[in-house]
């Protein structure tokens, strides 16, 4: 897939913004299961919103294991692709809507690999703090485990987007919660992929703070 160069300028530049950004954060990381330091192939998991707070996560892991990124076919996708490898993070191609069968097949492969994947489930349109059924399924027939990242900001500006994306204030705190690790069953029937589905986002959501007038 060949990006625009537009696309992919504006994705660099704001790949650099965030990592000096991320460069001012005082991170706080709390562990209930696997954390930064695992170098275990896993499935790590947060909101779209968290974007920038979760770049402070991955740039201590991606010190230890090769991290991808799931980013949609769109041209958003291509900026936020090209923003990832500033922090030296791969990507795949595809969402629910755009290549979702060769995203899934792909991410399956790089977890076989042994590399680790990081996934925003309501991106990349939303609707906010609602998990997509995808990321069950690529634990299903990866059988790697799915780590919840919750992550809370001691202070942000938040943008009027449909997630009302988040970008936390320079030399701000920001509290990196890894979960219990999830482990999904293979061969999920319809009703045991939902049953999981609701698990995990209800396990995300717990971590809200502030107004989140999404949760229902």
């Amino acid at each position: 897939m060949q990006d625009p160069p537009k696309q992919r300028r504006l994705g660099t530049l704001a790949g650099w913004a965030a990592r000096l950004l991320v460069g001012t954060l005082r991170v706080e990381t709390v562990s209930y299961g696997p954390g930064t330091e695992s170098s275990h192939p896993r499935i790590v998991c947060f909101w779209h919103n968290r974007i920038i707070g979760a770049l402070a996560a991955t740039r201590k892991m991606s010190r230890i294991k090769k991290i991808l990124v799931l980013t949609s076919a769109s041209r958003d996708g291509a900026a936020l692709a090209a923003a990832m490898r500033v922090f030296s993070i791969g990507a795949v191609r595809g969402s629910s809507s755009r290549r979702g069968a060769a995203a899934l097949v792909a991410l399956k492969k790089a977890l076989a690999e042994g590399q680790t994947v990081c996934i925003t489930p309501d991106g990349p349109r939303g609707p906010a703090y609602h998990l997509q059924p995808g990321l069950v399924k690529l634990a299903s027939i990866s059988g790697k485990p799915v780590s919840l990242l919750d992550i809370q900001f001691s202070s942000y500006w938040e943008l009027k987007s449909w997630d009302r994306f988040r970008i936390p204030k320079p030399f701000s705190k920001v509290i990196l919660t890894f979960q219990e690790e999830i482990r999904v069953p293979a061969d999920l029937n319809e009703d045991s992929l939902e049953e999981y589905r609701k698990r995990m986002e209800h396990r995300l959501r717990e971590g809200f703070n502030g107004r989140d007038e999404d949760r229902d």
